[in-house]
């Protein structure tokens, strides 16, 4: 068992606390900080209230006070031992405590029809893109034209300051890696982030604390990390901070967008008809719950949730299952997230954050009223855009703030026709091969002209009915469905599948009537009940072979469909039998990589190696990538010496710039690889 399942029933911890308790030890106890919260973690732990005790030894007990599970002050942890208060238990102890959600710290602040809380998880991107971010509508004001032209103020003094210090405890944690990055290395970015929150840089605090949950997750052992994720989190904490710092070189900078805010602002919307869409389960090392999507009239997506911190991993997935059948927190309609995701609601008095998410408070009215089938009305507008223009919009969000990003940015709605699993996918994660409705091009290998998608699970947790609908999914070839998944940016078409429905009724057969009607013979067709609109929340739902119907004789000889709940013996028609390979970007972007997870030493192989990287680059023509990958390599090595031949120790900060251009470089490539493999060229 890893350490994140051992103490996945401990409560949260400010990151304040940790940094002011790790602070408060000796620089010998620091050193030894990291064992003893390995021993701690094996500790057995009682509740009683909203005090956690964890028994040290047979005659010393750690109390942890957490009113609402939080431990909010450094005095809420209390130790029994002599040294206490400057004990390595009490250090451990917040050490392996989950790091609090903003939104947790704050959730009475203010009612939540007036402000929503940006928690940790919800990291900025990229600071250059946040200069070219609009900001959201605002009434004019008198004077608003003639500040438009005035130049905006850069960093005071003391905000100049706070992002100094994120900046170097960045670099550091960067040049050590997640194996040499502990838990003093971590406490003190967690100091450099509250700094930085008191100072008025949300952003780059949230993005830090980030940093720190990541780290955590991927030194523990946590089923959730994703070398990926801690990847993009430095890249835009130093981004960020990159981007704060240089501000007063010119006198001037947008530091407005770098800046952050605290909390979104609701808007007032007036009356709303939503038309309920779909609803996913969300699941994360401390959350679980539901998420319910729905589109207005005039064809903007919002979002209800229905999410709670968890205590216990193994209930995570049921807890997050069983939140699609709480009342949906809008008004007082009786009304399920299950049910809202087939039927609509009628709102008066709505508030909406910039992001999409709607205010519940006290003066918001809605009552239920119908909704809407996928193939009519508002939500078919969703999939009349092509899928091109789908993935351009999806990208382009990817580099706002998670806060400013229009909610559902990252949907796709597409219609395809299922064509069979594929041997392995990316990394050898299973996925089922669609042809995309409408696709141009042959960048997916189909051979025909047509896009071919690979449609991957939502989520891979097992306690989700996405991966087993996702294994019936695949012994229908043939079936056509109109989905909604997540782009998932790769250089082939990907999708995350989150849910199905029956598709329009084919032109060639304009016999068929009605949502859910067979298709042509032998082929199978999706026929749910009634009460299911035609669609199933992949993520809350299973389906049954049943759901899965073949109607009429079945053809025989090639290029056919094998029967609904037999997997194919031979390739499915139109399966790709090879897929091309692209540029090797991977080169580059593994050194990235491998550096967040060893640290700066890792960049010193022999001259072999490099030589073999720098001429694959070179012959595929990504000339600049050689040319980073190699100032990367140098920065790694450059460090002074004394007399002895010991290394000097330097702040990082030429190697931090080094390794954030080759890692923007890599986020770019992959965008641009991305949009070209939807697009239908060859990569």
């Amino acid at each position: 068992m890893s350490v994140a399942e051992r103490t996945s029933g401990w409560p949260t911890v400010r990151p304040e606390v940790v940094a002011e308790v790790v602070a408060g030890l000796s620089a010998r106890l620091q050193k030894r900080l990291d064992g003893a919260a390995a021993k701690l973690a094996e500790r057995p732990v009682t509740r009683s209230g909203d005090e956690w005790r964890v028994e040290v030894d047979e005659e010393t007990v750690l109390v942890l006070h957490a009113p609402g599970g939080v431990v909010a002050e450094a005095s809420d942890v209390r130790c029994g031992c002599l040294l206490a208060p400057a004990c390595v238990h009490r250090a451990a102890a917040v050490t392996l405590c989950p790091l609090a959600d903003p939104a947790e710290e704050t959730a009475t602040a203010e009612p939540p029809e007036r402000a929503e809380p940006i928690g940790p998880a919800k990291t900025a991107k990229t600071a250059k893109t946040a200069k070219t971010a609009k900001p959201t509508e605002q009434p004019n004001q008198p004077d608003q034209l003639d500040q438009a032209d005035q130049p905006e103020p850069a960093l005071t003094a003391l905000e100049l300051a706070a992002a100094r210090h994120l900046h170097r405890a960045g670099c550091a944690i960067l040049a050590a890696g997640v194996s040499g990055a502990g838990a003093v290395a971590q406490a003190e970015l967690l100091r450099a982030a509250h700094r930085a929150r008191l100072a008025g840089l949300y952003r780059p605090a949230a993005a830090a604390v980030a940093v720190v949950t990541r780290v955590r997750a991927a030194r523990s052992g946590a089923p959730d990390h994703r070398l990926a994720d801690l990847v993009a989190g430095l890249r835009d904490l130093l981004d960020l901070t990159t981007a704060l710092t240089s501000a007063l070189t010119t006198g001037f900078g947008p530091v407005a967008g770098l800046r952050g805010t605290a909390r979104q602002v609701y808007g007032e919307e007036g009356g709303l008809r939503l038309y309920g869409l779909f609803a996913e389960p969300v699941l994360t090392a401390t959350h679980a719950g539901v998420v319910s999507w729905a589109v207005d009239a005039d064809g903007r997506l919002s979002t209800v949730a229905e999410v709670m911190p968890h205590g216990d991993a193994a209930a995570a997935a049921p807890q997050a299952v069983g939140a699609g059948n709480r009342t949906v927190r809008l008004g007082e309609a009786p009304l399920s997230h299950r049910e809202f995701s087939r039927a609509g609601l009628a709102v008066q008095g709505a508030t909406r954050s910039a992001a999409g998410r709607l205010g519940a408070g006290a003066s918001v009215r809605a009552v239920r009223a119908a909704g809407a089938a996928w193939t009519a009305g508002a939500p078919a507008a969703l999939w009349a855009e092509p899928a091109a223009a789908q993935v351009a919009r999806a990208l382009a969000a990817e580099s706002l703030p998670y806060e400013s990003r229009p909610a559902g940015s990252d949907l796709l709605f597409l219609d395809v026709t299922l064509l069979g699993p594929a041997p392995v996918g990316q990394g050898g994660a299973p996925q089922l091969l669609a042809r995309c409705a409408g696709g141009v091009g042959t960048g997916a290998g189909s051979g025909d002209g047509a896009l071919v998608v690979a449609l991957r699970a939502g989520h891979e947790h097992p306690g989700l009915a996405f991966r087993a609908n996702l294994a019936l999914l695949a012994t229908a070839p043939g079936l056509r469905l109109r989905v909604i998944g997540r782009l998932e940016r790769s250089d082939r078409p990907e999708l995350r599948l989150l849910a199905i429905g029956t598709p329009p009724e084919p032109l060639a057969d304009p016999g068929t009537a009605g949502p859910g009607a067979p298709g042509p013979a032998g082929l199978p067709a999706l026929v749910v009940p009634a009460d299911r609109a035609g669609r199933i929340n992949l993520g809350l739902e299973r389906l049954q072979t049943a759901d899965l119907q073949t109607t009429g004789p079945a053809a025989t000889g090639p290029g056919t469909a094998a029967p609904v709940g037999v997997p194919p013996t031979d390739a499915a028609p139109g399966l790709p039998a090879t897929v091309p390979y692209g540029p090797p970007a991977h080169v580059l972007g593994r050194r990235v990589e491998q550096t967040v997870t060893t640290g700066r030493h890792a960049l010193a192989p022999g001259a072999a190696t490099a030589a073999a990287d720098r001429s694959l680059l070179r012959v595929a023509g990504l000339a600049t990538a050689a040319e980073l990958l190699d100032t990367l390599r140098a920065a790694a090595v450059d460090q002074r010496r004394d007399v002895f031949g010991r290394v000097v120790p330097d702040d990082h900060e030429a190697f931090a710039g080094a390794w954030l251009a080759a890692a923007s470089y890599t986020e770019e490539l992959a965008t641009a690889l991305c949009s070209a493999a939807w697009a239908g060229e060859e990569g």
